[in-house]
C-alpha cells in the first residue's frame, strides 16, 4: 500500500470538486489530491453543446444508475445517471444555467443552513461567473464560469414565438431570469464559452492542473474515508486496481455527488445504523439522515406538430449532422455551439405560493432527451415539470463493495400535492401553448394528445410518460444541531467527526427551483473559503421580484 500525504483531499471531479481543487490551490501553499473514477473529458461529445445527449447515456463518461421500482409511476424503474469524467454531471448535462429562485436560498436557511439567505450566497453567484452582458447587481463580469444565452434566439423563430405566448397567457416576460425576475418567460442562459461546453472541468480545473501543489488522479475507486477517534486522516482507494491509502493532515472533502457521497460515507461507517448493519459495515459514528431526503425533479414532454419547416426535426440525419459538426470543428459556431435550450419560462401552478414552482425548456424539434425516438417531420416541445416536490427518497448501500450499485428509490409523485402539481402543469401548459403567438406554427398536439383531460387521465399519462431531469439532491443535509435528520452543520461539516466536509448537490436542505449545476458550484465556490478559513464575501443588497398579488393570482 502507497500511503502518500496531502494537506487536502477531494474526491470527486465534478461540478463541486473542480471548483474546490482550483480555489484551494490558488495560494500555492496547500497540497491536493483530487481523485476521479472517470478519465478524461477531451471528447468531442463531450465537448460539442449540441451533441448533449451522448456523454449521459455512455457508460465510458456516465455512472447508469437505476433506481428501484417506483410505486408512484406505477413500478417504473427510472433511470439515473450521474458524470464519471473529469468535470462530472457537468460534462455530462444539458449546459443550463438557473441558479434558482431567491426564495429557494431563504428556505435553506429556513430549514437550518445559517447563513445561506439569498442575499448571502448571490456574490459567490457572482464569483463564479462572467456573463455575458457584463457585471451587475445580480450578474458576474470576472468570473471563470462563461454564462451566456446562446445564439439570442436568431437560430429559430420559434424561441420568440414561445415568450410571445407566455405574455399573452399574462405570466410577464422576464429580461433575466438569473437575475431581478425569475417569474415570466424569457432568453435561457447557458454554460458555453466561444461554442465549448463551459463545464467545471474547462472552466476551474484546467488552471489549476497547471499548478505543482495540485495532483489529479484518474480511474480512482474511492473505498472509505479512514476515521479515527472520530477524525478523518485519509482516504482508502483502488487506482487501477492497485489499493492505495492516501493521508490528508487538514481535511477530506467529499464531492462525489448526491449518489456519490453519502453512499461513500456509509462505506465509511457514517450513517443510519440498520443500514450499515444489513451492509456488514461497521458503525463508526451513527448519523441517520445519510442518503435520506433524496429530491429530484421530473419533467414531461409537450409536443406539437409544426406547420413551418422551421424545426430541427429536419437536422437529423447523418448529412445535416455531418455539416453541423464540421461546422463546429471549424467555427465553434452554428447549431453545434447550443444546447437548443434558447428560450424558457417559470410560473407559479396556483395562487398563494411566493415563487414560481413550474419551470420550460423550450425546443425547437420534437424528440426524446437522449436523442431517440424523434417525430417524423417537423414539431416543437416544450419540457416541463413541477420543481418543489414534496416527494422525499433515499439512497443506500447494500454491502461493502465500492463497486457495488447502490439502492435508489425517489418516492416520485407520492403525495397528493404532487399529483396535484402535476395536473396543474398540464392543464397550464396546454393553455399556454393555445395562444395566438404560436398559431402560424402549431399543428395538431402529438403528446398528451387532446383525449387527456380528465385527473385520471392526466394521472396516468404522466405516470407512464414521465422522466427524470436528472437533479437528484439534498441526500447530505445541512441543518441545525436540533436536526436529527442534519448530516452536516452550516460549514458543510460532517456533524461528530472532525475534519470531514460535503460539497455538493448533496448538501443542499430542499432542491431549487431550476436546473442544479448553477447553485453546485456556487456552494463550492462558498465552501471553499469556510474551508480556507476566509472571510465570507459581505452579503448583498439586491432587490427581488415577488408577483405584488402572489397571493391571490396564479399569474
Amino acid at each position: 500500500m502507497v500511503n502518500e500525504q496531502f494537506d487536502y483531499i477531494i474526491v470527486g471531479a465534478g461540478s463541486a470538486g473542480c471548483v474546490l481543487a482550483d480555489r484551494l490551490t490558488e495560494s500555492g501553499e496547500h497540497k491536493v489530491l483530487l481523485v476521479e473514477m472517470g478519465g478524461s473529458d477531451k471528447n468531442i461529445f463531450i465537448q460539442m453543446p449540441t451533441a448533449l445527449s451522448y456523454p449521459m447515456n455512455t457508460d465510458k463518461f456516465a455512472w447508469q444508475f437505476h433506481t428501484d421500482k417506483e410505486d408512484g409511476l406505477d413500478g417504473r424503474e427510472m433511470h439515473c445517471p450521474r458524470g464519471k469524467v473529469l468535470g462530472g454531471s457537468s460534462s455530462i448535462n444539458g449546459m443550463v444555467y438557473v441558479r434558482g429562485h431567491a426564495c429557494d436560498f431563504d428556505e435553506w436557511e429556513e430549514n437550518g443552513a445559517a447563513g445561506w439567505n439569498y442575499q448571502t450566497v448571490l456574490p459567490y453567484f457572482k464569483r463564479a461567473e462572467t456573463w455575458r452582458d457584463g457585471e451587475d447587481t445580480y450578474r458576474g463580469g470576472s468570473g471563470p464560469l462563461s454564462t451566456n444565452n446562446g445564439n439570442d434566439m436568431r437560430l429559430n423563430p420559434l424561441y420568440q414565438a414561445f415568450i410571445n405566448a407566455g405574455e399573452e397567457a399574462g405570466y410577464g416576460q422576464t429580461e433575466d431570469y438569473n437575475g431581478y425576475r425569475q417569474e415570466g418567460f424569457g432568453p435561457m442562459h447557458m454554460t458555453v464559452k466561444d461554442g465549448v461546453r463551459a463545464s467545471t472541468s474547462n472552466a476551474y480545473l484546467r488552471r489549476a492542473m497547471k499548478r505543482p501543489n495540485l495532483t489529479v488522479r484518474t480511474g480512482v475507486l474511492s473505498n472509505k474515508v479512514v476515521v479515527q477517534n472520530k477524525v478523518a486522516i485519509g482516504l482508502e482507494y483502488s487506482h487501477n486496481g492497485v489499493d492505495a491509502t492516501a493521508t490528508a493532515s487538514k481535511e477530506v472533502i467529499l464531492s462525489a455527488g448526491s449518489i456519490g457521497s453519502p453512499t461513500l460515507l456509509q462505506r465509511s461507517g457514517i450513517g443510519p445504523k440498520d443500514v450499515l448493519e444489513k451492509a456488514k459495515v461497521p458503525l463508526v459514528h451513527e448519523l441517520p439522515g445519510v442518503g435520506e431526503n433524496l429530491q429530484d425533479h421530473l419533467e414531461v414532454y409537450f409536443q406539437y406538430w409544426c406547420k413551418k419547416p422551421v424545426t430541427l426535426n429536419s437536422k437529423l440525419g447523418l448529412i445535416s449532422k455531418g455539416m453541423i459538426g464540421a461546422r463546429w470543428i471549424l467555427f465553434k459556431d452554428g447549431l453545434g455551439a447550443t444546447n437548443h435550450f434558447e428560450s424558457c419560462g417559470f410560473i407559479r401552478s396556483r395562487a398563494g405560493l411566493k415563487a414560481p414552482n413550474i419551470q420550460y425548456h423550450f425546443l425547437p424539434a420534437a424528440m426524446r432527451y437522449d436523442g431517440q425516438a424523434a417525430v417524423d417531420g417537423h414539431g416543437f416541445q416544450v419540457h416541463v415539470g413541477p420543481n418543489k416536490p414534496e416527494s422525499r427518497g433515499k439512497v443506500w448501500i447494500e454491502s461493502n463493495d465500492p463497486a457495488a450499485q447502490p439502492r435508489i428509490v425517489f418516492n416520485y409523485i407520492s403525495t397528493e400535492q404532487d399529483k396535484q402539481d402535476w395536473r396543474d402543469t398540464i392543464r397550464l401548459t396546454r393553455e399556454l401553448l393555445q395562444q395566438s403567438a404560436l398559431d402560424e406554427f402549431r399543428g395538431e398536439e402529438i403528446q398528451p394528445g387532446m383525449d387527456v383531460q380528465t385527473d385520471e387521465q392526466i394521472d396516468r399519462w404522466v405516470k407512464d410518460n414521465v422522466e427524470s431531469a436528472y437533479h437528484p439532491s439534498c441526500t447530505c443535509k445541512m441543518g441545525s444541531d436540533d436536526d436529527p435528520m442534519a448530516v452536516l452543520d452550516a460549514e458543510c461539516r460532517v456533524r461528530g467527526i472532525e475534519q470531514l466536509r460535503v460539497v455538493d448537490s448533496s448538501i443542499f436542505p430542499t432542491i431549487t427551483n431550476g436546473n442544479l449545476n448553477a447553485p453546485t458550484i456556487m456552494v463550492a465556490e462558498r465552501a471553499a473559503d469556510m474551508i480556507l478559513g476566509k472571510s465570507l464575501l459581505p452579503a448583498a443588497d439586491a432587490p427581488v421580484w415577488i408577483h405584488p398579488e402572489f397571493e391571490t393570482k396564479q399569474r
